[in-house]
C-alpha cells in the first residue's frame, strides 16, 4: 500500500507542477503548439532529450543485455555522445537556419516537396504502426511486475492487467500531449528526468549495499573481483549484442539517425530559443549519456551476482533487483518516474506524430489556406485517433518473442533511408529531388527484402551481421545518390538561406566542449579495452563466488558458469553447477 500512495503521491505532484508552469503559454498557434513559442531554454532542452530518450525498454533492455553480456552494451549510451557532438556542431546549426519546424520541411527545402511528403508518410507510418504501440507495451509489461498489478487490481489475468495499463498510460500521455503541446511535454520531461536520474543512481546505491557489508566502493570491487573479466570489458566479443566492429557500421548510424534527425527527438532542439541554447543543451544531454552505463548498464551485472544461480530470464533482471532492493516508499517513488519515462516516449512520439500530420501534410496538401486554429486543432483530432489505434495495436504485441529485437529491426527500416537523403542533401549542393526519392524507395525494399524475405534473411543471418547489413545498406544509398547527382545535377547549386526564425550566434564553447566529449568517449572505452576478447571464443568459463550478507538477497555461496553466448538471442544458454 505504501508503494502504491508514494506512486499516486510523484505522479500526481509532476503533473500539478507542469501544470502551473505552462498553463499560461500558447497553445493555439502552430509556433507555440508544436515547438513551444521557440522559447525552450538549455536545461529544458537537456533535460526533455534525456527523458525522451529514456523508456521501459531501455532501462530493462539494456540492463538486461549487461546481466548477460557485460558493460560491453555501455556503447548505445556512450558512441551516442559522438552523435550529440555532432548534432551541436554540424546538423543543429543548419537545421536552426534554415527554421524548419520538422525534417521532411528541411527535405523540401533541400529537394522538393515530393521529398517532403514521402518522409512524412515514412515518419507517420513508423510512429502510428511501430514506435507508439511498443512504447505502450513494453511501457506497461514492466510496471506489471514491478507494481505487482494482479495484487492492486484484484485481477489475476496478466493479459487484462496488461490492457489496463495499456490505456492508462495511453490516456494520460496523450492529455500531456494533445492538451498543453511541446513546452508542457518539454517541462514534464525535465520533472521526470530529475527524478529518473535520482532513481537510477539509487538503484545502484542499493544495489551495491546488497552485495556485502562494505561501502559501495569495496562492495564494487568485491563484484568485480567475482565477476569473468570479460564483464567489465567494453570491447564487446563477436558473440555480444554488440560486438566491437559494429560500433563503426549500425551502432554509430543507428545513433547519428536518432539524436540528428529523428523527430521525435530534435523536435525539442528545433524549439530552442536561440543557437546557443540548442547547442548548451544538446552538448549538456552529451554530458550526462555518460554517466548513463552507470545506471542503465551497472545494475544488470550487480543483478548477475545477486541472482546467480536463480534462472532469472535477462530481461526480468532489472525489475526484479528494483523489487528486492528498494524500500517500499522509494519502490513507488521509482515507478512513478518510470512513468514519466514511459510518458515522456509515448507523448513525445505523439507530439512529433501531430507535428508531421498539421504542418507537413495537413498545412502543406490538403489544407494550405487553414488558420492557425484550424492547423492546431487538426493535429489534435489526428492525435486522439493515432492514440486509440496505438493502444490497440500495444495489446496486440502480446506473444512476440523479442519485443526489442522487432523494434531494432522496425527502426532501421526507416532511420537509415531518411538518414542518407539528409547528409548527403547536406554535404552536396547539386544533388537533384529525384536522387532523394531514388533513395527513400530504394532503401524501404532493401530492408523489406533483408528483413522479410525468407532467402535473404536466412543469409544475412548467416554471413553478415545486422548492424553490418544497416552500414551497408547506408553506403549502397549514399553512392546511389551521387551517381544520379552526377548524371543529372541541378543547374544551380542550392543555398541554404537563414530564415531569421532565431539568433544564429553560436556558443563559443560548442566546438571545444564536442571536441572533448569525444575525448572522453575514447578514452572511456581505452580505459576498459581488453581486445583479447577478440581471439577467444564463443564459450566463456567463469567461477562466480557472491557473499552477500543482506537479509534481502539470498544467493549460492559458490556458483561455477558456463553461458554460451548466441547472437541476437533474448537470453543466454546457463548451465549451473554448485
Amino acid at each position: 500500500m505504501l508503494t502504491i500512495i508514494s506512486f499516486i503521491f510523484f505522479t500526481a505532484l509532476v503533473a500539478i507542477i507542469t501544470w502551473f508552469i505552462t498553463h499560461k503559454d500558447d497553445h493555439a498557434s502552430s509556433k507555440g503548439y508544436f515547438l513551444g513559442g521557440r522559447s525552450l531554454t538549455f536545461p529544458v532542452i537537456a533535460g526533455s532529450l534525456l527523458l525522451t530518450n529514456l523508456s521501459t525498454e531501455q532501462m530493462v533492455g539494456l540492463n538486461g543485455i549487461s546481466f548477460r553480456d557485460g558493460i560491453s552494451v555501455m556503447s548505445w549510451e556512450v558512441i551516442a555522445v559522438v552523435a550529440l557532438a555532432l548534432m551541436a556542431t554540424f546538423f543543429l546549426p543548419r537545421f536552426l537556419k534554415a527554421g524548419i519546424t520538422t525534417v521532411p520541411e528541411f527535405l523540401e527545402k533541400r529537394y522538393d516537396r515530393g521529398a517532403r511528403t514521402i518522409t512524412n508518410l515514412i515518419f507517420l507510418g513508423a510512429y502510428a504502426l511501430i514506435l507508439l504501440p511498443i512504447i505502450l507495451y513494453s511501457g506497461a509489461k514492466g510496471l506489471v511486475g514491478m507494481l505487482n498489478i494482479a495484487e492492486i487490481t484484484g485481477i489475476q489475468s496478466a493479459s487484462v492487467n496488461l490492457w489496463l495499463l495499456i490505456f492508462i498510460i495511453g490516456i494520460i500521455g496523450s492529455i500531456y500531449a494533445l492538451w498543453g503541446g511541446l513546452r508542457t511535454v518539454a517541462v514534464s520531461d525535465t520533472i521526470n528526468g530529475l527524478g529518473l536520474l535520482v532513481g537510477g543512481f539509487m538503484i545502484v546505491i542499493f544495489g551495491l549495499q546488497a552485495v556485502s557489508d562494505g561501502n559501495i566502493f569495496q562492495n564494487f570491487q568485491i563484484l568485480k573481483e567475482a565477476a569473468p573479466p570479460s564483464t567489465f570489458n567494453s570491447i564487446g566479443a563477436a558473440t555480444h549484442d554488440t560486438p566491437f566492429d559494429t560500433l563503426f557500421t549500425g551502432v554509430i548510424l543507428l545513433n547519428l539517425f536518432y539524436w540528428c534527425t529523428n523527430q521525435q527527438i530534435i523536435q525539442r532542439t528545433l524549439g530552442a530559443s536561440s543557437l546557443k541554447e540548442g547547442q548548451k543543451g544538446v552538448l549538456l544531454t552529451g554530458g550526462l549519456k555518460l554517466l548513463g552505463p552507470i545506471y542503465l548498464v551497472l545494475p544488470g551485472i550487480i543483478a548477475a551476482y545477486l541472482f546467480a544461480g536463480q534462472g532469472i530470464a535477462q530481461d526480468d533482471a532489472y525489475g526484479m533487483l528494483v523489487r528486492k532492493v528498494l524500500p517500499a516508499p522509494l519502490t513507488g517513488f521509482f515507478a512513478a518516474v518510470l512513468v514519466g519515462a514511459i510518458l515522456s516516449s509515448f507523448n513525445s512520439a505523439l507530439n512529433a506524430t501531430c507535428t508531421l500530420f498539421s504542418l507537413g501534410l495537413y498545412k502543406n496538401t490538403l489544407r494550405p489556406n487553414a488558420n492557425e486554429k484550424t492547423v492546431v486543432k487538426s493535429g489534435k483530432v489526428f492525435g486522439w485517433i493515432i492514440a486509440i489505434a496505438a493502444m490497440i495495436g500495444a495489446g496486440l504485441l502480446q506473444g512476440q518473442d523479442s519485443i526489442f529485437g522487432y523494434l531494432q529491426k522496425m527502426n532501421a527500416i526507416y532511420f537509415i533511408p531518411i538518414f542518407a537523403v539528409v547528409v548527403v542533401g547536406l554535404l552536396t549542393k547539386r544533388n537533384p529531388p529525384i536522387a532523394a526519392k531514388v533513395a527513400l524507395v530504394v532503401g524501404l525494399i532493401m530492408f523489406s527484402i533483408g528483413y522479410f524475405f525468407e532467402p535473404a534473411s536466412t543469409f544475412l543471418q548467416t554471413y553478415l551481421h545486422n548492424f553490418h547489413f544497416i552500414g551497408l545498406v547506408f553506403a549502397i544509398l549514399v553512392v546511389l545518390m551521387l551517381i544520379i547527382g552526377a548524371i543529372a545535377p541541378l543547374k544551380t547549386p542550392w543555398t541554404l538561406e537563414d530564415s531569421g526564425a532565431v539568433d544564429m550566434t553560436p556558443w563559443r564553447f560548442a566546438k571545444p566542449v564536442a571536441v572533448l566529449l569525444v575525448i572522453l568517449v575514447i578514452s572511456i572505452y581505452a580505459l576498459l579495452a581488453d581486445f583479447s576478447i577478440l581471439q577467444g571464443d564463443a564459450t566463456i568459463e567463469t567461477e562466480i563466488v557472491p557473499q552477500p550478507t543482506s537479509e534481502v538477497i539470498q544467493t549460492p555461496t559458490h556458483v561455477t558458469s558456463t553461458i554460451d553466448h548466441t547472437p541476437n538471442q533474448a537470453a543466454p544458454v546457463i548451465a549451473m553447477s554448485k
